[in-house]
């Protein structure tokens, strides 16, 4: 038995791509997972529409609403996303601009991890920070240490079974996730 307090973090993907390397990432996080910890999916970034202040002066729509919800409920948000063209992908930014929006910030005081998962060498780095400077302006609490890039991700991912396959990187990701635990029980005392 435990006398680690109970905590719940939700995955945000950047990627609509059904079989996507990061996707699969996401899916193997649960079963990662330290000891009190449990990990649920966010809903897509693809049913936000495109952010507009016309269309916030008419209600923020629902699902960008739920996924506030859910991202205030938890205890940390780990954030799963390719990288496109040395950056994040538009849907992933379009989402946080639509969560900036919201009173209370959602992200704010938020312990969050960043994954990425890339073909390439250099496993997403470029994305990763980008993505840490607008997480800056919302007051998340990046997770520094250990980043996770996952180079040459392809053959660490079955993309078709959406299975991460490769022990080391199944390891060093539970680490991670161990870290953020632990960032996010010393933010809650």
């Amino acid at each position: 038995m435990t006398d680690l307090v109970p905590l719940h973090f939700v995955t945000l993907l950047g990627s609509l791509r059904r079989k996507s390397l990061n996707r699969a990432v996401a899916k193997a996080l649960p079963a990662l997972a330290p000891e009190g910890v449990t990990i649920s999916p966010l809903g897509s970034v693809g049913a936000f529409p495109l952010y507009d202040a016309d269309v916030q002066d008419q209600g923020f729509p629902a699902p960008v609403q739920l996924m506030a919800e859910q991202i205030r409920a938890a205890d940390g948000v780990i954030i799963v996303t390719p990288e496109y063209n040395y950056s994040m992908p538009g849907v992933l930014k379009n989402a946080i601009d639509w969560l900036s929006r919201l009173a209370p910030q959602p992200l704010a005081g938020k312990p969050v991890a960043i994954q990425t998962a890339s073909p390439g060498v250099i496993g997403g780095a470029r994305a990763q920070y980008h993505l840490r400077q607008s997480l800056v302006s919302l007051d998340a609490m990046v997770l520094n240490r250990p980043e996770a890039m996952i180079g040459q991700a392809a053959q660490k991912i079955d993309a078709e079974a959406q299975e991460l396959t490769d022990t080391a990187t199944r390891d060093f990701l539970a680490r991670q996730l161990v870290a953020l635990a632990v960032l996010a029980r010393k933010l809650k005392a």
